[in-house]
C-alpha cells in the first residue's frame, strides 16, 4: 500500500499554494514545476492522496489537487502505471462520500474523466460499485454516487446502451426510477437526470420501463424543488419528440401542468416549461392539442416578457458586468418569443382574432419601441414578429407601419456602416450583419402576410435601392434574405419591382451556384416568382438563367428542395417563353419529372407543369425518349385543375395516336401496375 514521502508531500502542497497565487512569474514557475514532477510517475499518487486523504488541508486545495490530477488522466493517462491508475481508481471509490460536496464532486470529475478515456472497459467494477453505493445508509456516499453515475451517463450514454459492456442500462435503469422516491431533493434530481440522459437515444432498457417512467414523472409533478421540477419538464419536452405516443392519453392534464411551470418562480424552470411549446408546436397533433388552451395560453407567454423588477436591476448592472441572472431573463425572453412565433408558424390564421390579437401584440410592440437598434435582444423579437404577421395577415395591418420603417432603418444602417469599413477600416467597426437579416426576413413575413396592403409601405421608402446592395453582399446570409424578400415582394407588390428587373436579373443569375444552397435556393425561387408577373416580357433574361437552371437540374447530390424550386421555376420560365426553353426540353425533362413527382398539389406545382405541356407542345420530340417520367409525374396529381387535366390528356392521347395502340401497348406494358391505373383511370389510356 503506497505511503507518501514527508519531503516530497510538502514540496506537492508548495506547488498548489503557489498555484492560487495571481502573480504571473509564480503561475510560469508553477507550469514549470508541474511539467518536472509530471516526470514522477508516483506523482500522481500525490495528487490523490491530497484529494481523497489529506483532511488536514482546506478543501479549495484538496480540490485543486484533484483538478490537476484530472488534467494529467488527460494528457498522460495511457502512461500511468498500472499501480498508480489502480491506487487512484481504488481511493476515488472509496472517498465518492466525502462530507465535503466540492470535494465529492471533484472525485467524481477525476472518475468520469477516467472512464471517459475508453477507460469503462477496463474498470468493470466501476459501475457495479458504484451502483451499489447508491444503497448506503450515507447520505453522502448515495449524493456523491449519484453524481458521478450523472456525469458518466451524460458522457457515454452511447456506450452504456451497447454490447460493449453487457448492457449495464438493464440494471441501471429500473434502480434510478426506484430513487425517484427518495426523500432528499438532490437525490431525485440526480435520478431523473441519469434516466433523461437516454430518452432520445431511446435506449432499450428505457424503452421496456417507458410507462414507469411516465407514472414516476407525474408523480413528481408537484415536486417542492426546483431543481427536480426542471428536471421533470426536461424529461417530458424529450418525450414530446420520442414517444408522443405514450404522453397523447395525459396530454390535456400536462398542458395543464407546463402552463403552470412556464409561471414558474424558478428561471430555469420556467425555460424548460417555454422549450415544451416549442417542440409542441413543431408535432402534427398541436392545433387539436393546443385548441382548447390558447386563451390561457397566450397570456401566460406574453406575461413571461414583462421585465420584473430584480431582472431591470440586473440588467442595469449587468452593462457594467456581465450577469448570468440578467443574461437568463434575455434568453428566457428568446426563449419565449420563440414559443409564440412558433405556435404562430403552427397555428396560422387561426391566431387572426380580435381576442388573442389585443393580448398578443401590445406588450410586443411596447417592447419593440424600449428596445435600441443595436440591441441584441431584437433579434428574437424581430423573428416572433415575422411569424406573427404571416399568421395574423390583414389583423397585422394597424401595428405594419412603424415595424416596416424600423426594419429599412435597420438595413441602411447597417448598410452604411459596412461601407465606412470597407473604405476606412481602421477607424470604423465592421457592422454586425445579423440586425441587417433578421431585418430582411420580418420584411418577408410582412409582404407574406400583408400581400398587397405593403403597397404604400413599399411607395414610400427607398426598399428596392436597399435591396440592389443586399443582393450583391459578400455575406451568403444576406443574399439569402434578400432573394427571399425579392420573391414576397414580387408577389405582393409587383409594379415596384418591375423597374429594377433589368439590372436584378444579372445578379440573380449570378447567385444560381449550388455551392451556397439557399442563397441558389432562394435566387431560384424568386425567379419563378419574376417570371410569373412578366409574363411575356421574360424574354431578353432567358439566357441569363436557363442554362445555370438546367445545370443544377442534372447535378447529382442537389438537395430535394432546390431540386423541387429549380424544376418549378423551369417550368415557370417555360410557361412564359415556351419558344426560347423547349428547345432545351431533352436536357432537363427527365430530372423534371422525378423532382416534381413527389411534392403536393399545389400553386407553384400547377404553373409548372402548365409550363411543361405548353412546352411539349412547341417540341413534343424532347419528351418522346423519356415520356414514361412525364406519365409518372402526371399520374402523381390527385386533383389537376379542369383546363390542367385536359391539358395531361391531349399529351396522353397525342402521343397514343402517334406511335399508334400497337406500340402503345407494348410502351405501357412497362408501366407498373399502380400507374398503368392511375392513367386509365384518369385519363383513359
Amino acid at each position: 500500500f503506497w505511503q507518501p514521502d514527508e519531503q516530497g508531500l510538502q514540496q506537492v502542497l508548495q506547488l498548489l499554494k503557489d498555484s492560487q497565487s495571481p502573480d504571473t512569474a509564480t503561475q510560469r514557475a508553477v507550469q514549470e514545476k508541474l511539467e518536472q514532477l509530471n516526470q514522477f510517475p508516483d506523482f500522481n499518487n500525490y495528487l490523490i492522496f491530497v484529494l481523497t486523504s489529506l483532511k488536514s488541508e482546506d478543501e479549495p486545495t484538496r480540490s485543486l489537487s484533484g483538478l490537476i490530477l484530472k488534467n494529467n488522466v488527460k494528457a498522460h493517462y495511457q502512461n500511468f502505471p498500472p499501480a498508480v491508475a489502480d491506487f487512484i481508481k481504488r481511493e476515488c471509490l472509496n472517498n465518492i462520500g466525502d462530507p465535503s460536496p466540492l470535494i465529492r464532486a471533484t472525485i467524481g470529475i477525476l472518475i468520469t474523466t477516467i472512464a471517459s478515456k475508453g477507460e469503462l472497459q477496463t474498470w468493470p467494477e466501476l459501475l457495479p460499485q458504484l451502483c451499489n453505493l447508491l444503497n448506503s445508509e450515507d447520505y453522502n456516499t448515495c449524493e456523491g454516487s449519484f453524481g458521478a453515475l450523472q456525469k458518466i451517463c451524460e458522457d457515454s450514454s452511447e456506450l452504456l446502451d451497447s454490447d460493449a459492456l453487457n448492457r449495464p442500462l438493464n440494471i441501471m435503469i429500473p434502480k434510478f426510477l426506484q430513487f425517484f422516491k427518495h426523500c432528499s431533493p438532490k437525490i431525485r434530481s440526480h435520478a431523473i437526470a441519469c434516466v433523461n440522459q437516454f430518452i432520445i437515444g431511446r435506449a432499450q432498457a428505457l424503452m421496456d420501463n417507458i410507462d414507469t417512467f411516465i407514472e414516476s414523472l407525474f408523480a413528481l409533478a408537484g415536486d417542492e424543488d426546483c431543481e427536480v421540477r426542471k428536471n421533470v419538464c426536461r424529461a417530458l419536452v424529450m418525450l414530446l419528440e420520442v414517444r408522443i405516443d405514450r404522453l397523447i392519453p395525459h396530454m390535456h392534464s400536462i398542458i395543464q401542468y407546463m402552463l403552470q411551470r412556464t409561471q414558474d418562480a424558478d428561471e430555469n424552470v420556467a425555460l424548460e416549461a417555454c422549450e415544451f411549446w416549442l417542440t409542441l408546436a413543431e408535432q402534427p397533433i398541436c392545433k387539436e392539442a393546443l385548441s382548447g388552451h390558447l386563451v390561457q395560453l397566450i397570456p401566460i407567454l406574453v406575461n413571461g416578457m414583462k421585465y420584473s423588477e430584480i431582472d431591470i436591476i440586473l440588467l442595469k448592472v449587468s452593462h457594467h458586468k456581465c450577469d448570468p441572472g440578467a443574461q437568463n431573463h434575455s434568453e428566457r425572453c428568446v426563449i419565449l418569443y420563440d414559443a409564440i412565433g412558433t405556435l404562430a408558424d403552427s397555428v396560422g390564421h387561426h391566431l387572426n382574432q380580435p381576442e388573442y390579437i389585443q393580448k398578443l401584440m401590445p406588450p410586443l410592440i411596447q417592447k419593440w419601441n424600449e428596445l435600441k437598434d443595436e440591441d441584441k435582444d431584437l433579434f428574437p423579437l424581430l423573428e416572433c414578429l415575422s411569424s406573427v404577421a404571416t399568421a395574423l395577415q390583414s389583423g397585422f395591418l394597424p401595428y405594419c407601419e412603424p415595424v416596416y420603417q424600423r426594419c429599412v432603418t435597420l438595413v441602411q444602417k447597417t448598410l452604411a456602416q459596412a461601407m465606412m469599413y470597407s473604405q476606412q477600416p481602421d477607424q470604423y467597426e465592421a457592422p454586425d450583419k445579423d440586425f441587417m437579416i433578421v431585418a430582411l426576413d420580418l420584411l418577408s413575413g410582412l409582404a407574406e402576410g400583408l400581400g398587397g396592403h405593403v403597397d404604400q409601405l413599399v411607395a414610400r421608402s427607398n426598399i428596392m435601392t436597399l435591396l440592389f446592395q443586399c443582393m450583391q453582399d459578400t455575406m451568403p446570409e444576406v443574399r439569402q434574405s434578400s432573394f427571399a424578400l425579392l420573391g414576397d415582394l414580387t408577389k405582393a407588390c409587383f409594379p415596384h419591382v418591375k423597374p429594377c428587373i433589368a439590372e436584378f436579373m444579372p445578379i440573380l443569375g449570378t447567385n444560381l451556384n449550388p455551392e451556397f444552397i439557399s442563397v441558389c435556393n432562394n435566387a431560384t425561387w424568386a425567379i419563378g416568382e419574376i417570371c410569373m408577373q412578366m409574363g411575356v416580357e421574360m424574354q431578353p433574361y432567358v439566357a441569363l438563367v436557363l442554362p445555370h437552371l438546367v445545370e443544377i437540374i442534372n447535378r447529382p447530390n442537389t438537395p430535394k428542395t432546390l431540386l423541387e424550386n429549380t424544376a418549378i421555376t423551369i417550368g415557370r420560365l417555360g410557361y412564359v417563353c415556351p419558344q426560347e426553353v423547349a428547345p432545351m426540353l431533352q436536357q432537363f425533362i427527365r430530372p423534371w419529372c422525378t423532382s416534381l413527382r413527389n411534392i403536393r398539389d399545389n400553386e407553384e406545382k400547377d404553373s409548372a407543369f402548365r409550363g411543361i405541356c405548353v412546352m411539349i407542345g412547341v417540341n413534343p420530340g424532347g419528351v418522346v425518349q423519356d415520356f414514361i417520367f412525364f406519365c409518372d409525374a402526371v399520374a402523381s396529381w390527385v386533383s389537376p385543375k379542369d383546363d390542367l387535366r385536359d391539358m395531361f390528356c391531349k399529351i396522353l392521347h397525342g402521343f397514343k395516336d402517334q406511335v399508334g395502340e400497337e406500340n402503345w401497348q407494348q410502351f405501357s406494358e412497362q408501366f407498373p401496375p399502380i400507374l398503368k391505373e392511375r392513367l386509365s383511370a384518369c385519363y383513359g389510356v
